[in-house]
């Protein structure tokens, strides 16, 4: 099921039409609230926000490919490097987002992110993925020179619009093995990350069990599980995001998140 939220309520995706369910997507991934199905309208009669449009929680983890690890210079974490991104960075399909003034290096990384569907509190590895609501495509826009000023990883990461997050919460049952995903971006139609997440060094499970031994993980909190090599800073010369650059993030099997960047107003 594809599920997707707009500023009155969520959804699912069915023939290409929009099937009203409720209000609360997160109280519908708690099990508070049950789904109710109202009238179908086509999708271009909806004004679509983030599947989760306001996450609890968001848990990032770096460096979790191998060969984006060797990208970057660093070496092969023994353990996930994890920090945090906020509501006010996440955006729906389609949004434009600004790039603030005060950066000139703004990045992008294709992500898989992980949605909690139950409560989940030091879960062993081989009962993790009965966790999961289900999967979305994001971008983890960073602005490179905050993050490496004084070592300012939120700064350069927690910024307002910086989680684009879509188009749609792709329920768990359509996917059965989360560590065999193609995962892609291309920077105005160009291919700049090309991968698959079987290259995790940390897979979705082990992230779980890892986060949730200390942060209690609960429904719609969001795990951003890391981006495969391509990233801007990598290239030679680094190469940056600019007002107009249109990024798009692709995974098989959960569709295309589109975010055009902007020039800061």
């Amino acid at each position: 099921m594809h599920l997707v939220s707009h500023s009155d309520g969520f959804g699912r995706v069915e023939d290409d039409k929009f099937v009203p369910m409720g209000r609360d997507i997160l109280a519908y991934l708690s099990g508070e609230e049950k789904p109710h199905d109202g009238a179908p309208c086509g999708l271009d009669d909806v004004d679509l926000t983030a599947p989760v449009p306001r996450p609890g929680k968001i848990i990032c983890v770096g460096l979790n490919y191998r060969d984006h690890a060797a990208e970057t210079g660093k070496p092969i974490p023994a353990e996930p490097i994890l920090f945090a991104k906020f509501a006010n960075s996440v955006v729906g399909d389609g949004a434009t987002v600004p790039i603030p003034a005060v950066t000139s290096e703004v990045d992008w990384e294709a992500e898989l992110g992980v949605v909690i569907g139950r409560v989940a509190r030091a879960v062993p590895v081989d009962r993790a993925l009965a966790h999961v609501a289900g999967y979305v495509c994001l971008n983890d826009l960073s602005a490179r020179d905050l993050q490496r000023s004084g070592g300012q990883w939120t700064r350069g990461k927690a910024i307002d619009g910086f989680l684009p997050m879509g188009p749609a919460l792709v329920t768990a049952d359509e996917v059965p093995d989360p560590q065999q995903i193609d995962i892609a971006c291309t920077v105005n139609g160009e291919v700049v990350q090309n991968s698959n997440t079987r290259e995790m060094i940390f897979g979705v499970a082990e992230l779980i069990s890892v986060i949730s031994q200390t942060i209690t993980l609960e429904p719609g909190d969001c795990i951003a599980t890391g981006t495969p090599p391509g990233v801007g800073m990598a290239q030679s010369p680094p190469r940056y995001l600019r007002g107009g650059d249109v990024v798009v993030v692709s995974i098989a099997g959960l569709g295309d998140l589109t975010t055009t960047m902007a020039d800061p107003v």
